[in-house]
């Protein structure tokens, strides 16, 4: 008789896990896949939970969104990846509440049971208090916003193709970008690119030279947690291949094709076909749910604040870890940055501390390992801060392409990857500029609990309305 393979309430159908303590993770980013790496086939039972069923290497959007890889080559199922090791289980689902007295989780309208749970959910885009600039400007946070900013690139492209106004088509080759960190400086970079190299080989009535892409950020430079040396050179090679940027410009309004700046010499408009927003950070709401359950202190991004040991304040089962924790207790007392690097280091440290502690054993310190920052910002060109050794140019570009194969989590993507960017390094073409999907398609889809955040408070509910007598009906 063929084994059973369904569980009955969750509940392993192995017998001998069924004893051992439960470890829920919430969320199959960095940190919360390195969580359950470090727990396979240890003396737990683990239940990794995610409202998707793959690992997304979130660094690599911007090429989804600019055509150099699709988008299998960036995410991985989580199944494949550690849902075949026999103590751990996968489940599809947002997590959308949390009991700490009574150590449940609620999703898929049940309640699970955990003796250990690590909170790893990640963050979503901010748009400081006006939501209603998301439709005009896509972020790039998840798969379908990668999409969405690729099919309004090219599909600007293609109209600009077929029209004969010059004002018209200059409007639709334009591109902004909002926000001059990494990832706004990677999609600049990346677009400008694709733009000029596609326009020129592919299309016949368009001019490379009506190609502009601005890049806004109110900061005084480039890169603001990089060294002002690579913040220089950055600029300096952005603006050598045409990018225009807007340095300490604040975004004021946004409309369809149109981004109103403030600037130090007053307000300026933008007008462009495409506008993409990777200026804010957004902590998962989670975060501020399970402040107010236990009451949990949270900062000024809406990160919860924990313990040495990644705990909440009198929960010590509860660990928070990746983009939702804000962790401050380092060498120089400032909270870790919200980077790849620093969440899979947490997500492996918490989990190798929980199998300690079930053990009786004792387990050293967390101790942060800083490997440094990297940008790309065009072809074989990127900027490195690796611990005081910087570099900007091909070497750059050679450090941070090992850099990122290495903490690709799946080896098949490892490969494709490294294939796609050979070809493109040898013939200058991008593979994937494809058009899919309907306008807007995607722009309704959550990162995570977004819709808590947009419903106004009703302090003065109408009464239904009164019952029409069966008479007075039609019909």
């Amino acid at each position: 008789m063929a084994k059973e393979r369904f569980f009955l309430e969750l509940t392993p159908a192995d017998a001998t896990l069924r004893r051992l303590p439960h470890v829920v993770i919430v969320g199959g980013g960095f940190a919360g896949l390195r969580a359950a790496h470090v727990l396979i086939s240890k003396l737990v039972r683990v239940t990794l939970i995610d409202k998707r069923n793959f690992n997304l290497f979130q660094p690599l959007l911007y090429q989804v969104a600019t055509g150099l890889v699709p988008e299998a080559d960036v995410a991985s199922p989580l199944r494949q990846m550690v849902g075949q090791a026999p103590n751990i289980q996968i489940l599809l689902g947002e997590v959308i509440d949390i009991d700490p007295q009574a150590k449940e989780v609620v999703f898929n309208d049940r309640r699970l049971a955990f003796d250990h749970l690590i909170l790893a959910t990640g963050s979503g885009s901010a748009y400081f208090g006006h939501e209603e600039w998301r439709k005009h400007a896509p972020p790039m946070k998840i798969l379908e916003h990668a999409d969405e900013v690729r099919r309004r690139l090219l599909t600007a492209i293609e109209e600009a193709e077929q029209t004969p106004d010059p004002e018209r088509r200059r409007f639709l080759q334009s591109v902004v970008v909002v926000g001059g960190g990494p990832a706004g400086c990677e999609l600049a970079g990346s677009v400008n690119a694709m733009l000029r190299h596609a326009v020129g080989r592919d299309f016949k009535q368009l001019d490379p030279a009506d190609c502009q892409v601005t890049l806004v950020d109110p900061g005084d430079r480039l890169l603001r947690a990089m060294h002002p040396s690579l913040s220089e050179a950055a600029g300096r090679y952005l603006r050598s291949r045409g990018v225009q940027l807007l340095l300490g410009g604040r975004v004021k309004a946004i409309a369809p094709g149109r981004v109103t700046v403030s600037t130090a010499d007053g307000e300026q408009t933008l007008e462009a076909a495409t506008l993409c927003w990777t200026a804010g950070v957004r902590a998962s709401h989670l975060g501020k749910l399970l402040a107010e359950r236990t009451g949990a202190p949270l900062d000024r991004g809406g990160r919860l604040i924990v313990e040495p040991d990644f705990s909440l304040p009198g929960y010590p089962a509860i660990r928070v870890v990746g983009d939702l924790c804000s962790y401050s207790h380092t060498d120089d007392g400032k909270p870790l940055p919200g980077m790849a690097g620093p969440a899979v280091q947490m997500g492996g440290w918490v989990a190798a501390d929980i199998v300690a502690g079930l053990a009786g054993r004792s387990h050293p310190p967390f101790r942060w390992t800083d490997f440094g920052s990297m940008a790309v910002i065009g072809p074989r060109c990127a900027v490195a801060d690796l611990r005081g050794l910087r570099v900007s140019g091909p070497l750059g570009w050679l450090l941070w392409g090992l850099a990122h194969l290495a903490f690709m989590p799946a080896s098949e993507n490892r490969l494709s990857l490294l294939t796609k960017w050979l070809w493109v390094i040898a013939t200058q073409q991008r593979a994937s500029l494809l058009i899919t999907g309907r306008p807007d398609q995607h722009m309704g889809v959550e990162v995570g609990l977004e819709h808590l955040e947009r419903v106004e408070p009703v302090t003065d509910p109408a009464p239904p309305p009164a019952a029409v007598p069966p008479s007075e009906k039609g019909g």
